[in-house]
């Protein structure tokens, strides 16, 4: 299962970055950033169950592959968090790496989260990677794809 979510993370980093405007600059420091504080945003509007900055965080197409290797929707994970089924007590991000090109985006690190999934306690240490897109002026969160590690 894992090397299939590692396969899918390679996959969709190529994609994405291929997909990216040929003029467009690699990198910008202001952009990074700004990418790296949607992360947090996210973390933090899950803990608080912000839905209305989740909303606007996540693409409407937005889907994800979880650590399970099930396939996610955004109206699934808004209604997980809404209902209580998903919960995200405590997070703390790792490093993040961050590659831009054009309004294409790729974010990965690793977070250490403290989560309840349907009572369970599915709490401990991740990989993730977040596919973005610009989208009418703002960043948001295409694609996602995440794996336990501990």
């Amino acid at each position: 299962m894992n090397r299939l979510i590692g396969r899918v993370l390679v996959a969709v980093a190529c994609v994405g970055l291929s997909a990216g405007s040929a003029q467009a600059q690699w990198n910008d420091p202001a952009v990074v950033e700004a990418l790296k504080q949607i992360e947090r945003d996210m973390g933090q509007a899950m803990v608080a169950v912000d839905l209305e900055t989740l909303n606007r965080i996540f693409a409407d197409d937005w889907t994800s592959i979880g650590a399970s290797g099930t396939v996610v929707t955004k109206e699934k994970v808004l209604r997980d968090f809404t209902s209580g089924v998903d919960r995200l007590e405590a997070f703390e991000l790792g490093p993040m790496d961050v590659q831009v090109k054009g309004n294409v985006a790729v974010v990965h690190g690793s977070v250490t989260e403290k989560r309840t999934r349907a009572g369970k306690d599915v709490g401990g240490e991740y990989v993730w990677m977040d596919l973005m897109e610009k989208r009418n002026g703002t960043w948001v969160v295409v694609r996602s794809a995440g794996a336990k590690v501990r």
